[in-house]
């Protein structure tokens, strides 16, 4: 209870993730047709809430708990380190450049569509990672532990060549996005505290 507290915005996003994925994977499968964004339509037809809910919904339980993973591991010690209004304000700005690197590359396609919070939790990882380079994380059943810089670069390339086969609707190019979002807001807000963590 007292990480939960330690880390709020952190545990009530995770969970309004998985909840409102594992509802719409299982007894609202209608919810996945309105919530994609679709980044021709955007601007047509002001889909604007599609921006947030497109973040809260996953193709799959394995592209779920990827993505829960990968943000319980980094999310609340960022978020008790940079504080709840930064760590609100690191994920809406991955969660933006995400979509804007989408819309950018997909608006001319009326057929694309897309969902996940990868973007997002993109930003978290990175950010997290410019500003604790030294984290390290154990995956099951791997039985040594995972330098975090290791762990970002290894998921931002697969997600890349992923996004190269073309298939499904996880939105795997809004890694890309959200990593450099993510590693430029540690940047912005904590230049000293990136310097001092990888210069000494």
């Amino acid at each position: 209870m007292s990480s939960v507290l330690a880390a709020p915005a952190a545990s009530l996003l995770l969970a309004a993730m998985a909840a409102i994925s594992l509802l719409a994977l299982g007894k609202f499968p209608q919810w996945m047709d309105r919530g994609v964004l679709r980044p021709y339509w955007l601007l047509r037809r002001q889909q604007w809430g599609t921006v947030l809910s497109h973040a809260f919904l996953h193709a799959d339980l394995t592209h779920l708990i990827f993505n829960g993973f990968s943000f319980w591991a980094f999310a609340p010690g960022l978020e008790r380190a940079l504080g709840t209004p930064l760590f609100l304000l690191l994920y809406a700005v991955g969660l933006l450049a995400s979509t804007l690197g989408t819309w950018l590359k997909q608006r001319h396609n009326p057929a694309y569509q897309c969902l996940g919070a990868s973007g997002a939790v993109m930003a978290v990882v990175f950010a997290a990672i410019a500003l604790f380079p030294g984290a390290k994380l154990f995956i099951l059943p791997i039985p040594v532990p995972i330098p975090a810089p290791i762990f970002g670069l290894g998921y931002l390339a697969y997600t890349l060549w992923a996004g190269r086969q073309q298939g499904g609707r996880t939105n795997h190019e809004a890694h890309l996005w959200g990593a450099v979002s993510g590693l430029l807001f540690a940047l912005v807000v904590a230049p000293g505290w990136v310097a001092r963590a990888w210069l000494g």
